[in-house]
């Protein structure tokens, strides 16, 4: 049998919720927490939590500490039958449609748009499930790119999370070398996973994802392949601020990052970090309040004179992965 736990909550206590949950990721059986919108007039969202145990005091404590707002609420506490409940968890998710990507879980029964390349990613216990704005902001700023008429050779994905944002540029540039990587080693079991699921064929050679676990860009597969024509990194703003001098050191003069996992108030201060690098923006997408980042390495600021940036600062800090 399995366990749910629900406590209401608020939109911004639901969008803080969207990447690694330190608190919860410590216990030796976390549980999947998803968040979603009940009734969209009242503006009113509630916070879900499946259990394979029926939780304890101590683990209601600390899921109503996620949501500050229901300090005073009593929660939901049911028991479901024996079921697939990380299906259950996706049930009334609905699929992500990004620019040319329609993102869907196989709980999704519908049939697939015309014209869109499409996606199954499922929930897991490391990530959750998908559908944040970061997420569909990098997919919509991927297609914007090779609409653009870009054609990057060398991809790295940081902080891929499931694969999806590495296997969306597959798609677009079939040709490229991508390699994904991920400070959390669960990251890559389930990018491997997903990437048979989808049929994106794994290796080091063009056309092939290659994996690694790594804190940012420190992996030695990584610094081989560099400097990359485009770099992803759809975290957080504290790492992505702490990765600045990394990453420009892995792009390629004239190179392009996406960047997201910001909020709209943490925009200037990442900014001001890649523009310390030799970076401008060349495009804003994703949402008012979840913004993606479309910026150009300056071609004045050599790569190999930047090489020894890599990797500056503690990992720790570094949370990684999304969808």
């Amino acid at each position: 049998m399995s366990w749910i736990v629900s406590f209401p909550c608020t939109r911004a206590e639901a969008e803080a919720l969207s990447g690694e949950i330190p608190a919860l990721d410590a216990l030796d059986a976390p549980p999947v927490v998803v968040t979603r919108e009940i009734d969209e007039r009242a503006e009113r969202w509630q916070l879900d939590a499946y259990l394979d145990d029926k939780p304890d005091a101590a683990l209601l404590d600390l899921l109503r500490s996620l949501v500050p707002s229901a300090r005073d609420e009593m929660p939901i506490v049911e028991r479901l039958p024996d079921e697939d409940w990380v299906t259950l968890s996706q049930q009334g998710l609905e699929p992500v449609r990004a620019g040319r990507f329609f993102v869907h879980t196989s709980s999704y029964s519908g049939r697939l748009p015309p014209g869109t390349t499409p996606f199954l990613i499922d929930a897991s216990q490391a990530f959750g499930t998908g559908g944040h704005d970061t997420t569909a902001g990098c997919l919509a700023m991927l297609d914007r790119l090779a609409r653009r008429g870009g054609t990057p050779r060398n991809i790295a994905d940081i902080g891929t999370g499931t694969g999806l944002l590495a296997f969306a540029a597959m798609a677009l540039w079939p040709r490229a070398r991508v390699i994904a990587s991920d400070i959390d080693p669960a990251s890559i079991f389930v990018t491997r996973d997903n990437a048979a699921v989808n049929g994106v064929p794994l290796g080091r050679g063009g056309g092939r994802l290659a994996l690694a676990v790594a804190p940012g860009t420190d992996h030695p597969a990584i610094r081989r392949r560099a400097p990359y024509d485009l770099v992803i990194a759809n975290i957080l703003a504290g790492p992505l601020i702490t990765l600045a001098p990394d990453i420009a050191a892995a792009t390629a003069p004239g190179g392009h990052a996406i960047l997201a996992g910001l909020i709209a108030r943490q925009m200037e201060p990442v900014l001001a970090a890649y523009r310390a690098q030799g970076f401008r923006l060349a495009g804003r997408g994703g949402s008012a309040d979840w913004p993606c980042l479309l910026l150009v390495k300056r071609r004045r600021y050599g790569w190999r004179r930047k090489e020894r940036a890599f990797h500056r600062s503690d990992p720790a800090d570094a949370s990684f992965g999304n969808w």
